[in-house]
């Protein structure tokens, strides 16, 4: 165990961050900590492990965490009260009233126009980094799986005491954005989830794992058994209107566990947006490439081999589609997108 805290509070490019961050904090400051979308546990202990960082080095007068979207997804909202975290909505918090402005697993220009103009001055994340922005400390590794992996560095460089509570939520934030290492991860991600695991409330992480699947998203479950376009090895469904884009996540991620499915798309319209999730075995297709090759023409797309997301202003698929969202014209919209050829040059977007 010990060998393992020295391995990953030794890396150069940790301790240096971990310094520049101590040197930014004064007496008495205030600190807001933002997260795109809506919130998940490795975002969510991300940003309790940045606050514990600068709050043992100089005690915070006030530290808010704030979110773009509100928790929808049932574990989460458990997760999060079980942490004993308060978030709140970007659109209710005037941001002018903190000094620091933090940005865990996310980037500057994910925000697009609703910062007003503010400037973080820290940003840690662990998505591709494909358009130019600046912070006076930016960390971003796209090798790692999980974000709590590069925080569980950063608070054993610091030297800070790291409470149960903290180990148990980065513990749940590597297992959450690996799927229990189903997806990409790094050497990295095993030595801080062995660390973690080993002095985390597991028995709570366990509970919370069995809750997962909301009573009114079975509606979107029967829709996509009943409306699924199968080719070969791949699933493709367009579930309509549906109240969150975790609808889509959740179904996916349910359809990739049938035997012989490899590939998975589900769409659903949330809002002014078409959301579209891409879920794979990370093996036979990427995923990230897949979604930009097809859709990054008409709206934002990106993500990682075995996950990738687009999203689509409702308009421009309208104008697409002459106006007609029925179910076997924006079917047919997917599969004949997902046949393009040629790669065009996609913008960037957030997690996928």
């Amino acid at each position: 165990m010990k060998r393992i805290e020295w391995l990953l509070a030794r890396k150069e490019e940790t301790v240096l961050n971990v310094f520049r961050l101590k040197t930014m904090v004064r007496e008495n400051d205030s600190l807001a900590v933002l997260i795109y979308g809506s919130p998940d546990p490795d975002a969510v202990a991300s940003a309790m492990a940045l606050r514990e960082i600068l709050n043992q080095t100089k005690p915070l007068a006030k530290c808010i965490f704030v979110a773009t979207e509100p928790v929808v997804r049932h574990q989460n909202v458990e997760f999060i009260r079980e942490m004993k975290v308060e978030i709140r909505m970007l659109d209710k918090v005037d941001l002018r009233e903190y000094r620091l402005i933090a940005v865990v697993d996310a980037q500057p220009t994910f925000f697009g126009e609703t910062l007003g103009g503010l400037k973080p001055q820290i940003v840690i994340d662990h998505h591709p980094c494909k358009t130019v922005w600046h912070a006076p400390l930016a960390d971003v590794r796209p090798d790692y799986g999980a974000l709590s992996t590069i925080m569980t560095e950063y608070l054993l460089a610091a030297r800070v005491k790291i409470p149960k509570r903290l180990y148990t939520a980065l513990l749940y934030g590597i297992r959450s954005d690996t799927l229990n290492f189903e997806r990409d991860a790094s050497l990295e991600d095993i030595g801080a989830y062995y660390l973690n695991f080993m002095r985390a409330n597991r028995q709570l992480i366990r509970r919370i794992e069995l809750n997962q699947i909301p009573d009114r998203f079975l509606k979107y479950f029967d829709h996509a058994y009943h409306y699924k376009r199968r080719h070969r090895d791949r699933i493709v469904c367009y579930l309509g209107a549906v109240e969150s884009a975790d609808a889509c996540v959740q179904v996916a991620d349910f359809f990739l566990r049938v035997i012989n499915v490899f590939y998975v798309i589900i769409a659903g319209v949330v809002k002014e947006r078409l959301i579209i999730i891409f879920r794979g075995d990370g093996y036979r297709q990427d995923c990230g490439s897949i979604a930009m090759k097809a859709f990054g023409h008409i709206g934002s797309a990106g993500g990682r081999r075995s996950a990738a997301r687009v999203e689509i202003p409702v308009e421009a698929l309208k104008t697409a589609l002459g106006n007609d969202l029925s179910q076997e014209s924006v079917d047919h919209f997917l599969v004949q997108h997902l046949r393009r050829e040629k790669v065009p040059v996609a913008r960037k977007i957030g997690k996928g």
